[in-house]
C-alpha cells in the first residue's frame, strides 16, 4: 500500500478566479462583509459555480449562513458539465487544493458510500476538467477558517439521474443531512438563456427577455422553496430551464429532505439573492441567472 497523498490542483485558479491567495481571501472577505447571516446554521445551501467576477457576490449570501462552529463535514454535490454520468461519482484523491489552504476528503464516509455500490470513481482528469465543486472550494475555506482543522469535506459528482435513482440518491443522503454536524453544498447556476445556450423561452407578457428569465427563474425556485422534488420536476419538464444543477437540488435536497420530513422533521428553505451576468434585451444577448439559498431545520 502507497502511502502517497493524492492532490487536486486548484485547475481553475487563475481564471475563473484568482491564484493569489491573499486576494482570493480579500474578495471573499468583501463580498461576506455586505450580506447579513439571517439564515445561521444552514443545514444546505444552494450557491452558484460561475466566475467569481460573475457570480462571487451571490454565492456570499448563502456562505455567509455557514456556522463554522458546527459544521464538520461538508458534502459539495455539483453537476458534471463534461463527462456523461449515469449515476454519482467520487473522487479518486485525498486532498482538495485551493489557493487559500488544502481541504481533506473524508475518507470514512467516501467509504461508507463506496460500499453502497451506487458510485463510481472520477479520474483525475475528469476531477480537474470539472469547476462544479471547484468553484465552492475557495467559499468553503473561507467561511471554515476559523476552524480549518477540524473538518473535512465529501465532493461528490451528480450525474444526470432517473427520477427513481434521484429518489435512491436522495435516500442515502438523507441521514446525513439528518445530522447537524454535516452541511450540503448545492452547486447550481440558473437559466442558461441565449442561442449559445440552444435556450430562449421568452414569455412575452413579462417585459424585456431578462424579465422574462427572470420569472421562469423566480418560479423554479419558489417550487423549490416549497420543498417539493415532485413539483419541481413538472416545471423542469414543462420549461426546460437549463438550470444545471438540477439533479443536485432533486437529489440532495428536495429528495433527501422530502425522506427526512416523513420522518417528522421540520425544515424551510429560502432564497435570499438572485442575480443575472447580464441583462438579455434581445435574440443575440445571452445569460447565465444565479441564486442563494439556505435550508433551516426547525
Amino acid at each position: 500500500m502507497s502511502n502517497r497523498v493524492l492532490c487536486r490542483e486548484a485547475s481553475h485558479a487563475g481564471s475563473w478566479y484568482t491564484a493569489s491567495g491573499p486576494q482570493l481571501n480579500a474578495q471573499l472577505e468583501g463580498w461576506l462583509s455586505q450580506v447579513q447571516s439571517t439564515k445561521r446554521p444552514a443545514r444546505a445551501i444552494i450557491a452558484p459555480h460561475a466566475g467569481y467576477t460573475y457570480c462571487g457576490s451571490c454565492a456570499a449570501h448563502a456562505y455567509k449562513q455557514v456556522d463554522p462552529n458546527i459544521t464538520r463535514k461538508i458534502f459539495i454535490l455539483g453537476p458534471s458539465h463534461h463527462v456523461p454520468l449515469s449515476r454519482c461519482a467520487l473522487s479518486s484523491v485525498d486532498i482538495y487544493r485551493t489557493p487559500l489552504y488544502d481541504l481533506r476528503i473524508d475518507q470514512k464516509i467516501y467509504g461508507e458510500l463506496w460500499k453502497t455500490g451506487m458510485f463510481e470513481r472520477m479520474s483525475l482528469q475528469t476531477d480537474e476538467d470539472e469547476h462544479s465543486i471547484e468553484m465552492h472550494l475557495p467559499y468553503t475555506a473561507k467561511a471554515m477558517e476559523s476552524h480549518k482543522d477540524e473538518f473535512t469535506i465529501i465532493p461528490v459528482l451528480v450525474g444526470a439521474l432517473s427520477e427513481s435513482k434521484e429518489q435512491e440518491f436522495g435516500k442515502l443522503f438523507s441521514k446525513y443531512l439528518a445530522d447537524p454536524s454535516n452541511l450540503f453544498v448545492v452547486s447550481s447556476d440558473f437559466c442558461h438563456w441565449g442561442q449559445r445556450f440552444r435556450y430562449s423561452y421568452y414569455d412575452e407578457s413579462q417585459g424585456e427577455i431578462y424579465r422574462s428569465i427572470e420569472h421562469l427563474d423566480k418560479m423554479g425556485m419558489s417550487i423549490i422553496e416549497q420543498l417539493d422534488p415532485v413539483s419541481f420536476s413538472n416545471y423542469l419538464k414543462k420549461y426546460h430551464n437549463t438550470i444545471c444543477g438540477r439533479h443536485p437540488i432533486g437529489v440532495s435536497m428536495l429528495e433527501a429532505i422530502n425522506e427526512l420530513q416523513k420522518n417528522g422533521m421540520n425544515m424551510s428553505f429560502s432564497f435570499l439573492n438572485y442575480a443575472q451576468s447580464s441583462q438579455c434585451r434581445n435574440w443575440q444577448d445571452s445569460s447565465v441567472s444565479y441564486a442563494a439559498g439556505a435550508l433551516m431545520v426547525h
